[in-house]
């Protein structure tokens, strides 16, 4: 009798803890905000614990893991915003917004008239179809929303997003603060190497991919400057700081699937496609050469 009694408690105990399983699976796949395709994976770190402290940053230490239409729209809104001269916390705002509202995805459609990445509606005088559909259109008209909200900036990431928003749902934009902490971190140049992409090579080649690559940079960042690199087929970018090299830097990863860019050298630090990390440069010479941090070199397919 003590021996089925055993095996009896024994049993339901198991069941206990594979239906305990099954749930906890269950609730962390349902909140798991990014799916990550094979070979199209991209990853933003927020670096250490030690320099969150140092920049003041409320976000823990953590990596956040997108696709590379996510992380190419993250770019776009962080560059448009820092065009604008939009303060860190804003920035936050807006990602927490596009990605409570689409994933960072570019939506065709979505709840009655909405569209594209913060789910805008022409109905409510956002702009027209075709133009909240250009990510660069409907970030700077969510930056313009915002700036309109008085006191903003004291405000919790969600309520921010909900005086320019005025969603159903208030509370939801709160659950993406410290992933979109990380990536404008990351997006912002306060953190070195901190955006790798593994990308395939079956995107744009040649010197179309390259005179691509510089329109689409110019309409992220307006007018940069460029430099000349012998026998470069991609685009060098001159800049007058580590910050802002960074900035660029991590653009170009982020794009680099679009845009078939294959290498991003800055500061004596190279990411390639094939490897889909940052390392140190081993040897200068070719687009290499130049003046350490003087410059952004892309190399595209």
């Amino acid at each position: 009798m003590r021996v089925r009694r055993a095996v009896t408690v024994t049993a339901v105990v198991a069941v206990a803890m594979v239906i305990g399983a099954y749930f906890v699976l269950r609730h962390i796949g349902e909140n798991l905000p990014l799916r990550i395709p094979m070979g199209r994976a991209c990853v933003v770190n927020a670096g250490d614990a030690s320099a969150n402290a140092a920049s003041g940053s409320a976000a823990s230490s953590g990596a956040v893991a997108l696709d590379a239409e996510q992380i190419a729209n993250a770019a776009t809104i962080t560059a448009v915003g820092i065009t604008r001269k939009i303060p860190h916390r804003g920035l936050v705002v807006a990602l927490a917004t596009a990605w409570q509202e689409s994933k960072l995805e570019n939506l065709s459609g979505g709840d009655r008239d909405s569209i594209g990445l913060f789910q805008q509606r022409p109905s409510q005088g956002w702009g027209k179809p075709e133009q909240i559909a250009d990510p660069r259109y409907a970030a700077n008209a969510f930056y313009t929303g915002l700036l309109k909200v008085k006191g903003w900036e004291q405000m919790r990431v969600t309520d921010a997003a909900q005086a320019v928003q005025r969603s159903a749902h208030p509370e939801a934009y709160e659950k993406w603060a410290d992933e979109s902490e990380i990536m404008v971190r990351a997006l912002t140049g306060e953190v070195t190497g901190a955006v790798a992409c593994s990308v395939t090579e079956d995107g744009s080649h040649g010197p179309e991919a390259a005179k691509a690559l510089g329109a689409s940079l110019k309409l992220d960042w307006g007018n940069i400057g460029t430099a000349d690199v012998a026998d470069l087929v991609g685009v060098a970018l001159k800049v007058r700081e580590p910050k802002t090299g960074w900035q660029y830097a991590h653009w170009l990863v982020a794009h680099a699937q679009e845009h078939g860019v294959k290498r991003v050298v800055f500061n004596d630090m190279q990411w390639t496609a094939d490897s889909g990390e940052w390392a140190r440069v081993t040897e200068r010479g070719g687009i290499n050469a130049g003046p350490a941090g003087e410059r952004v070199v892309a190399e595209v397919y």
